[in-house]
């Protein structure tokens, strides 16, 4: 497909990858699509926070994404002003020394700090070559006391984000962003409801967003008893494996060469007859494609696929170098190739 005009869609996803939303705090990723599909389809929420816009009538199509990113919460704050804090999905501990976080404060007040441990000056050479627990790690405000940290609103259980900005690389539709897991898959839900602003006729479709896929997939186990899909098609931000240490002849996940079909993880086998429509329909509208059978990982799939009788499930994802971390890269042409695979296949589930 030739490359499109990146202004609009690389907008919208700016809006979504800057909003600080880790998981169980997924407020603001929540008001961005209140604010954008509030008036394209009638509104349903579980009580976890998970919400969905419907439109039309047949069989219920779910197009899904999950708000959350990883993130931490504030553990304790010690007497000195230094902040504990806990993981709040998975990270590995040598992305983090000495990266930037925002702490978001219940007034909503956003305070940046920096992540430390014992300087490795410091450290036996035992542990130097070692990966430092987060349990050994704090998170430095410029404090000096806990009451100073207490001063500026910070209190136990805040949310803490990565420090980071939307980005364009200097390679054109490239960009750099933290939280691409999942936050390409909510601005789709935008895309999409934009290119089908009356739903597809034969069908109800729904467009959905979960919380807490990243510590266990809570709300599409809640979610699902809400809104009783037929089928689901889950959008995901998916690891990439086309770096250094991976061998390019079994990589399926290739950033620039189009959006994931993922047929199998360890949480889910999709649907057989969901893969090859989707297969089919990328095929169909010239769509790039790249399939993937993963060892490891797992999605949202994998608690719709087992809600009520059982619901056939696909995962079509956009290749992301280094998900979990600070900085996570992606090509833009891939993620506008999930948003016209979604309408395709949506459009083929009604025929």
């Amino acid at each position: 497909m030739e490359n499109r005009d990146h202004t609009k869609f690389a907008q919208n996803l700016e809006k979504f990858t800057n909003a600080h939303a880790p998981s169980g705090g997924e407020s603001e990723v929540s008001d961005l699509l209140s604010e954008s599909l509030a008036n394209w389809g009638e509104f349903s929420e579980d009580k976890l926070g998970s919400v969905a816009y419907s439109k039309g009538t047949g069989p219920h199509v779910l197009i899904t994404a999950h708000m959350d990113e990883v993130g931490f919460r504030v553990q304790s704050i010690t007497a000195n002003g230094f902040i504990k804090f806990v993981a709040v999905g998975g990270w590995w501990g040598h992305t983090l020394l000495a990266q930037q976080v925002v702490i978001k404060t219940r007034s909503a007040e956003k305070i940046t700090g920096v992540i430390g441990c014992k300087p490795v000056h410091f450290l036996p050479a035992s542990q130097r070559g070692t990966v430092m627990d987060i349990e050994s790690m704090f998170i430095d405000v410029g404090a000096s006391s806990r009451r100073e940290v207490l001063e500026m609103g910070i209190m136990l259980g805040d949310y803490i984000a990565p420090a980071t900005h939307f980005a364009p690389l200097s390679v054109p539709g490239k960009y750099v962003a933290k939280a691409f897991d999942n936050r390409v898959g909510c601005a789709c839900l935008n895309d999409v409801a934009a290119e089908l602003p009356n739903g597809v006729e034969g069908i109800k479709l729904t467009l959905g967003a979960t919380v807490q896929e990243e510590v266990g997939t809570r709300g599409a186990a809640t979610l699902a008893n809400v809104l009783k899909p037929d089928y689901a098609i889950v959008l995901e931000g998916t690891p990439a494996d086309d770096t250094p240490g991976f061998g390019l002849d079994t990589s399926q996940g290739i950033v620039g060469n189009g959006v994931q079909i993922r047929m199998h993880d360890p949480t889910a086998i999709m649907s057989p007859k969901l893969v090859e429509a989707a297969i089919e329909a990328g095929t169909e509208s010239n769509i790039p494609f790249q399939l993937a059978v993963r060892t490891s990982g797992g999605t949202d799939a994998g608690r719709f696929h087992l809600s009520q009788t059982g619901v056939p499930c696909i995962v079509i994802g956009v290749p992301a170098r280094y998900i979990h971390t600070h900085n996570s890269i992606i090509d833009i042409e891939d993620y506008l190739a999930m948003k016209d695979l979604a309408v395709a296949l949506a459009k083929k589930l009604a025929e």
